[in-house]
């Protein structure tokens, strides 16, 4: 299992990016969450297995079509594991 925190910066809050993101992660089968900052970026914390998880930072590295990432910062967690109260992944 592998949890991350991600901080996105560029043109990612109103593109759609935090639903987009939550749709890709429930794909893949990933749980956590996607929210805005309050300086324009989008924070997520993903968990699942290690290759789910890395497939979906790949795909954040871009986001949705109207979104322009300009920074992309991963920072590695602790996974909460199996009994955490995290059942999926959604966009706050």
């Amino acid at each position: 299992m592998r949890r991350v925190r991600v901080i996105v910066s560029g043109r990612v809050q109103g593109v759609s990016f935090r639903a987009a993101t939550a749709a890709e992660a429930k794909k893949l089968g990933v749980v956590g969450f996607a929210k805005n900052r309050s300086d324009g970026c989008v924070e997520i914390e993903a968990e699942g297995p290690k290759d789910r998880v890395t497939e979906l930072l790949l795909w954040c590295e871009q986001g949705p079509p109207a979104a322009r990432v300009t920074r992309f910062a991963v920072e590695e967690l602790t996974p909460l594991g199996p009994g955490a109260s995290e059942r999926s992944f959604e966009a706050r």
